[in-house]
């Protein structure tokens, strides 16, 4: 659920014009178009890692062999701690810029999306 809010609230509100003679959508958090992307690929892993080991989890009993169990619950165990990492790192990054952006008419209007991300991405760590 965090991924979507994310992934969601980056994708919808955290592109704006900066001003109104300027057609191009240029990225909330500093003008820096990495940390839109970045946001936005960490919140799609998720989702698709989630979806992915919520299938397995539900095929789980169907799976005889031992080493297979095991095999599935240390990917499990191993893509979370990477989820957590990535997370981290979407945080810091997001955070930073969102320090370093200068408040003006179009950064306002997409403000509570950004914050809404940077904790988000917080809890995610979780």
């Amino acid at each position: 659920i965090f991924s979507i809010v994310v992934f969601g609230s980056i994708v919808n509100e955290c592109y704006v014009n900066k001003d109104s003679q300027t057609p191009e959508l240029l990225c909330i958090f500093n003008e820096n178009e990495s940390a839109c992307s970045y946001g936005i690929a960490v919140g799609i892993i998720a989702f698709f890692g989630c979806i992915f080991f919520f299938v397995v989890d539900l095929y789980f009993q169907q799976i005889s062999s031992v080493k297979d169990r095991k095999r599935a619950v240390l990917l499990d165990l191993g893509f979370s701690g990477f989820l957590s990492f990535l997370w981290f790192v979407a945080f810091c990054f997001l955070a930073n810029q969102w320090q370093r952006t200068v408040m003006s008419k179009g950064v306002s209007q997409g403000a509570d999306a950004a914050r809404a991300a940077i904790t988000f991405s917080f809890f995610s760590i979780i």
